[in-house]
């Protein structure tokens, strides 16, 4: 079961790397979408260099960028949700404090993938009021997962989890700018 994991882990991983980190060549015109896009942002250099590196920001428009957002952000709460399973898989404790809580945490971060995933589909069919609420909720679970750390005496808050959690927000923080953009365009 463990190298399952493991298994599952590389695959994702490797695949995210594959996507990401394929060159990209912009037009100044693309480019200009993506910096008057970005500055609805809170996270401007985090817009920028998640839709820069990415291949399709060159030929979509406003909408394209926020679906390409919504993939970061899907991506990070996958592969959180797959560190905290192998985090608990490879923990050798007896601690079922330990091994409750990472579980709840692998499921708050599966959720904000479902989440992400759904606000996907509102993008498409351009119910940015629901694609808002995912986007929001996306972002709240993982505060639960802080919570049930803060809940568990004795169990600290991870800095590798936090870092996480604030990336996801950032990322959701983002992509609620952008919908908000493409709004107050319309």
């Amino acid at each position: 079961m463990g190298s399952s994991i493991f298994l599952f882990i590389l695959f994702i991983a490797f695949h995210l790397l594959i996507f990401y980190q394929q060159p990209s060549i912009f037009a100044a015109a693309d480019m200009n979408l993506i910096q008057k896009t970005c500055k609805n942002t809170k996270y401007y250099d985090l817009c920028v260099s998640s839709l820069k590196s990415n291949p399709r920001s060159s030929s979509v428009d406003t909408k394209g960028l926020a679906n390409i957002m919504v993939g970061v952000g899907f991506a990070n709460a996958t592969v959180t949700s797959s560190y905290l399973s192998s985090q608990l898989l490879s923990t050798k404790t007896n601690d079922t404090t330990l091994k409750k809580v990472l579980k709840e945490c692998a499921d708050k971060y599966t959720y904000a993938g479902d989440s992400l995933e759904a606000s996907g589909q509102d993008l498409a069919t351009e119910d940015y009021d629901y694609a808002y609420l995912h986007i929001s909720a996306a972002a709240d679970y993982p505060n639960a997962c802080h919570n049930a750390f803060r809940r568990s005496p004795g169990l600290a808050y991870p800095a590798e989890l936090a870092r996480r959690e604030d990336s996801l927000k950032q990322i959701c923080d983002v992509v609620l700018g952008i919908i908000d953009h493409i709004i107050s365009s319309s």
